[in-house]
């Protein structure tokens, strides 16, 4: 199930009019989301010492393309997944952390699948992907 739809008519609504997600007899239309957000990041939610990488990941995911879908209702549970996230990556997570980051980085558009739902779609690349590199000893 997708995360809630953005809101336009929100005071700082990150969806604007015409990027908001429509339904045109109940079928959403593909949004094609700009490469980045350059609208303003906004604050970490108080309340915890936010650590510097996690600064880090807050700001790019409000930068990346899936922010411009975003409104301020976004902002506990984009909080909630870094959290998870990075209690996943210094080794402090439980299998419900794992879980639920997963859920909610579908619910944010973050994954294929999650986007897939939500109807949004990244903009094709203008240059060549990176070439793969076998590891040594692969």
């Amino acid at each position: 199930m997708p995360g809630p739809l953005p809101n336009a008519s929100k005071g700082r609504s990150r969806a604007g009019s015409s990027r908001a997600s429509e339904r045109a007899g109940g079928s959403r239309r593909l949004v094609v989301l700009p490469p980045t957000c350059e609208l303003p990041v906004p604050d970490l939610p108080p309340g915890r010492r936010w650590l510097k990488a996690e600064r880090q990941t807050w700001n790019e995911l409000w930068t990346g393309p899936q922010a411009n879908e975003w409104d301020d209702s976004f902002i506990p549970v984009v909080a909630m997944f870094v959290v998870h996230c990075h209690s996943i990556l210094i080794g402090k997570a439980s299998a419900w952390h794992a879980q639920e980051a997963r859920h909610l980085s579908d619910r944010l558009g973050l994954t294929p699948q999650g986007m897939a739902a939500l109807g949004w779609q990244l903009p094709e690349q203008q240059h060549a992907p990176a070439p793969v590199v076998p590891l040594r000893g692969a």
